[in-house]
């Protein structure tokens, strides 16, 4: 295959990225794009076309986004051979052109990456994991009041478990982190563990956990949310999770002196209420934070939380709201940023033009958002709306709506654009 990095797309400009880390989008910017496995290239065809019926809408030529795909997963093995589904040149093209998109991709058995997603987030330092989380009328939900449910989730994206450092059990490697271990239990009067353990770390430092809390603190300010709740199990984790949240109250009281205000001075000096200036820093611990997501929804606004949290946590809120078919993914660091639809390849549908685009489609709203692009970001939510109002859904809605109207991946597509722009 040709090596294209250093062929710019004839026209296009790269995406900059200022002092302050945000996005510099030229008018006609280079935007990689990955088609995913699976079912990958059925609900690419059915979003690009969106994007591009809404930037054209909204701006009328004066802004147009120029595609360039690159490959990873089984078509970069096809191209590759078997043993590259994440070629370099991929890594290249999306790290020179600031912000890509992604289909689900699919990680081979037998070796390799753990995880091709896992695998871009590190890479290119993409730390924070950020899952809106919304409602739409009309949409199925096994809760009473999904329309209670807003939120934005900040997830740590490079550490905790998903650092990928463990043994399996039985292994000199294993074993000899046991040995050095229970020697210090020991020694401090702890508990010694089987030496025929499995062992994985779980590293947490302040200076990931900083910033993830910063992104999301200056994400609430910019969008006017209200609170920002760091979630933790630092009650068991004291050093790691607990140290999570101890590092987001420092950077809530050093860095945003005067814009934000904690729950526990919140009760001390405002009784009538939050001033609206003020932004609430508040902190739960998770398996309590799971129940008061499913009671008081509407209580939360932004959540913080590390990697494992972060993963349980956006699923269940996306459950609340309909399932994964609708909900939106981004990863985004200093310097980059890929958007990506939640969900996995459904392989025993692909080439059957039946998923549903609806993540995909709402990952390219948030793209275009923190592309500055508002005006066409809002078409397409608004035309997405309008379309499950008229019950114009995919198989996987239709069998829990009644009088839906079941049709394609690409139809559904189609429909979202005819409703482009009406009021």
């Amino acid at each position: 295959m040709k090596n294209h990095v250093d062929r710019p797309a004839q026209g296009g400009e790269a995406i900059k990225w200022d002092d302050q880390f945000r996005p510099v989008v030229p008018a006609f910017p280079i935007i990689p794009f990955i088609e995913g496995d699976g079912t990958g290239p059925d609900i690419w065809s059915a979003a690009q076309p969106v994007f591009d019926t809404a930037v054209e809408t909204a701006y009328q030529g004066r802004r147009h986004i120029i595609w360039r795909e690159v490959l990873a997963g089984e078509k970069a093995q096809q191209a590759y051979g078997d043993d590259n589904p994440l070629p370099a040149e991929t890594l290249e093209t999306i790290s020179r052109y600031g912000v890509a998109i992604k289909g689900p991709l699919t990680t081979q058995v037998g070796g390799g990456f753990r995880s091709l997603n896992v695998a871009l987030r590190q890479i290119l330092d993409l730390y924070a994991c950020i899952r809106p989380v919304r409602h739409f009328p009309g949409i199925p939900s096994p809760v009473c009041n999904p329309e209670k449910v807003d939120i934005v989730i900040f997830r740590e994206n490079t550490e905790d478990v998903y650092a990928g450092v463990e043994w399996p059990a039985g292994s000199p490697e294993a074993k000899d982190i046991l040995d050095f271990i229970n020697s210090k239990a020991k020694a401090g009067g702890m508990n010694i563990l089987s030496t025929d353990s499995a062992v994985g770390i779980k590293p947490m430092s302040e200076f990931n956990s900083c910033r993830l809390v910063r992104r999301a603190i200056r994400y609430a300010i910019e969008n006017g949310r209200k609170s920002v709740t760091l979630v933790h199990k630092g009650n068991i984790m004291k050093y790691t999770e607990g140290a999570f949240r101890d590092w987001g109250y420092q950077v809530a009281r050093e860095e945003f002196k005067g814009l934000t205000v904690t729950e526990r001075e919140l009760g001390e000096k405002y009784i009538s209420g939050v001033p609206e200036d003020l932004l609430v820093i508040k902190d739960r611990i998770a398996d309590a934070m799971f129940q008061q997501l499913l009671l008081r929804p509407e209580e939360f606004d932004v959540i913080a939380t590390p990697n494992l949290n972060g993963d349980y946590l956006s699923d269940a809120a996306a459950a609340q709201v309909g399932g994964l078919g609708m909900a939106p993914g981004a990863n985004i660091g200093d310097r980059c940023a890929i958007f990506e639809a939640t969900h996995g390849t459904a392989p025993k549908y692909a080439g059957l033009d039946k998923i549903n685009p609806g993540s995909l489609i709402l990952s390219g709203v948030e793209m275009l958002r923190f592309m500055g692009w508002d005006e066409a970001a809002e078409l397409v939510v608004s035309a997405l709306t309008r379309t499950i109002a008229q019950k114009i859904v995919t198989y996987d809605l239709a069998r829990q709506m009644e009088g839906a109207h079941e049709v394609r991946c690409s139809e559904f597509g189609a429909a979202i654009r005819e409703n482009m722009g009406k009021e």
